[in-house]
């Protein structure tokens, strides 16, 4: 795997975007993949018997992934191949590989058929370099693993590695760009000798393929690539197994016909609700394959939180594992599978065949939303236990025929109140999952109002950038680790809609930076009302001592009150009233 450079992950996914009739209307192939919704990936190869060292050096330039540790630490070919021989082949039972995924709820595996450094796993007829015959053993684990994948009821993938073989002379190597590249003549040779016969094998030998995954970054009109190659690897899979998905990441332009399911950026994680197919590929801790220096395993909950915020934007989570040469598991892998594998079976219909809503994707405080498909129930995934016992549901305006907490498996009645497109469920004191306690709701109909700002868990509202009505011609500048998400404002309007549910006296806050040197008139409007008020200048903080580490300091200050003499929907619009720049970071508004 390899991370992606932001700015060209972005092109690439406005390319896709542009072209993608995906977004349009889907094949009936990517039908189960959409039920899924989790899936195992597996990193193993000779760099696992490695574990992300060589000759007692780390691996190089920052990028840690134990995969890539041939090309950082420049190893020789032959070299590298006498990592064969520490693979532990009386231990190495691949059923075991598929049996973690079931237990752990997955519904599908992809497996690293062929990496970067160009060893394939299988006793490939192409040429020597392959783990059967670097290893000489007879043993083949790619067919061992799709037995017992169909043994256990589990979809098999394969991925494959069409751009970049450190293996073979005339494909990619990134080194390419100092020692001189290629030529096209030279790229398809390696084309045509290695990597489409090494795509049939894959695809005739072992049964049903489910998923063809590539892993190319950038458009293919930067590389070395010519879009007829690409087609006619896609052709090929078309031809050999007709319903194999082929993700994004072969680099064509997407299109219904040759790819299925976009991939995001390795462990990048969707913003957004999307129409069509997607998944993000993740790791459990740092690396892909093993690195036996590890040390950034991702929690339990940060898993959860991964897999449960895609379903409910519409997408997917494939979960990456690394064994060792030895076919084992770290322990940190296996505890977190069964963690998730155990909430799975308690609570699994809110993650299986669900889709979202169409909000965006950090809308409530305590947790996400999932939806059954082409079904009228919602899923309310509560991560953050509220404190008073409400929980707080923005944007449904229709009345719930029915409110269910789900305790394993039973169900336990729950009290409510509807208010507009407000829902306040009443919950018990104690939370029934120790990660994530799920709530079921109801509908005879589901209508949306994506127009309303939420309730926070704290029972006020948040007024900022995000969920602003209208601010169309501010600058958003996003939370940058240091200074908080803020439109910048001269003398422009910026407007909200709210839903307030009870008549009273409402205060309100503005949390701002005033970067002049003199007060800056503001005007805050809600009905008949307004007030008036002044944003004084102010400085700069202190992050950390001594390190001339300053930001600009965001400050509260309360504005005035509204008197509300009926609940309802209302607009609330703010305004700078000077041409001088003024940073907004939100509005706080909450009942006395």
């Amino acid at each position: 795997m390899k991370k992606f450079n932001i700015f060209l992950c972005l092109v690439f996914f406005l390319q896709f975007i542009a072209h993608s009739p995906l977004a349009q209307a889907q094949s009936p192939r990517s039908s189960w993949f959409e039920d899924a919704r989790y899936g195992m990936f597996i990193h193993w190869g000779l760099y696992s018997a490695a574990e992300g060292m060589w000759k007692g050096e780390k691996l190089r330039y920052l990028n840690n992934y134990a995969e890539w540790l041939r090309y950082r630490n420049r190893i020789s070919k032959a070299e590298y191949g006498e990592l064969a021989k520490r693979f532990d082949w009386d231990r190495i039972d691949p059923e075991e590989w598929v049996i973690a995924a079931k237990n752990s709820g997955m519904k599908y595996i992809i497996m690293t058929a062929k990496h970067h450094d160009g060893v394939a796993l299988w006793n490939t007829e192409v040429g020597d370099y392959s783990l059967p015959k670097l290893s000489a053993s007879k043993r083949d684990v790619i067919k061992e693993l799709a037995d017992a994948c169909s043994k256990h009821d589990m979809k098999l993938g394969f991925y494959y590695s069409h751009w970049i073989d450190w293996e073979h002379p005339y494909a990619w190597d990134h080194n390419q760009e100092l020692t001189g590249h290629v030529t096209d003549a030279q790229f398809d040779q390696y084309w045509q000798e290695k990597a489409i016969p090494q795509l049939r094998e894959l695809l005739t030998n072992y049964g049903d393929i489910a998923v063809m995954w590539f892993d190319m970054w950038i458009p293919y009109q930067r590389t070395i690539f010519k879009k007829e190659q690409l087609e006619q690897a896609a052709s090929l899979i078309r031809t050999l197994q007709p319903n194999c998905l082929i993700n994004s990441r072969l680099s064509l332009e997407t299109n219904s016909e040759f790819v299925d399911f976009e991939t995001l950026g390795d462990n990048q994680f969707g913003t957004t609700y999307t129409d069509h197919p997607w998944e993000t590929p993740g790791t459990i801790a740092h690396s892909w394959g093993y690195n036996g220096q590890e040390k950034e395993w991702k929690s339990t909950g940060q898993l959860f939180e991964s897999l449960i915020g895609n379903v409910a934007l519409n997408g997917s989570f494939t979960l990456n594992i690394g064994p060792r040469a030895n076919g084992s598991l770290p322990y940190e892998s296996i505890s977190r599978l069964n963690d998730i594998g155990s909430w799975l079976s308690k609570y699994g219909q809110s993650v299986y065949g669900n889709t979202g809503l169409q909000f965006h994707a950090k809308q409530h405080d305590w947790g996400t939303i999932t939806r059954k498909k082409n079904e009228n129930i919602v899923y309310l995934h509560v991560f953050n236990w509220p404190l008073d016992h409400v929980l707080r549901v923005t944007g449904l305006s229709s009345q719930p025929e029915k409110v269910e907490l789900l305790v394993h498996n039973k169900t336990l009645p729950c009290s409510f109140d509807q208010h507009g497109p407000l829902l306040h469920i009443q919950l018990p004191t104690e939370q029934p999952d120790p990660f994530v306690s799920v709530v079921k709701v109801t509908y005879s109909t589901i209508q949306l109002d994506q127009r309303i700002v939420a309730e926070s868990t704290f029972g006020g509202f948040a007024l900022n950038g995000i969920n602003a009505k209208e601010a169309k011609n501010l600058k958003l500048v996003r939370y940058d680790g240091k200074r908080p998400t803020y439109i910048n404002t001269r003398d422009e309007k910026i407007t909200w809609s709210i839903y307030l549910p009870e008549a009273g006296t409402y205060s309100i806050d503005l949390s701002a930076h005033n970067p002049n040197e003199e007060g800056l008139p503001v005007r805050i409007r809600c009905a008949d009302q307004h007030i008036d008020a002044t944003a004084p200048p102010n400085g700069k903080v202190v992050v950390e001592p001594n390190e001339k580490n300053y930001v600009e300091e965001f400050v509260d200050q309360r504005l005035g009150e509204f008197t509300i003499k009926q609940p309802g929907e209302y607009t609330f619009e703010f305004q700078s009233e000077s041409r001088l720049p003024l940073w907004v970071n939100r509005l706080w508004l909450i009942k006395k």
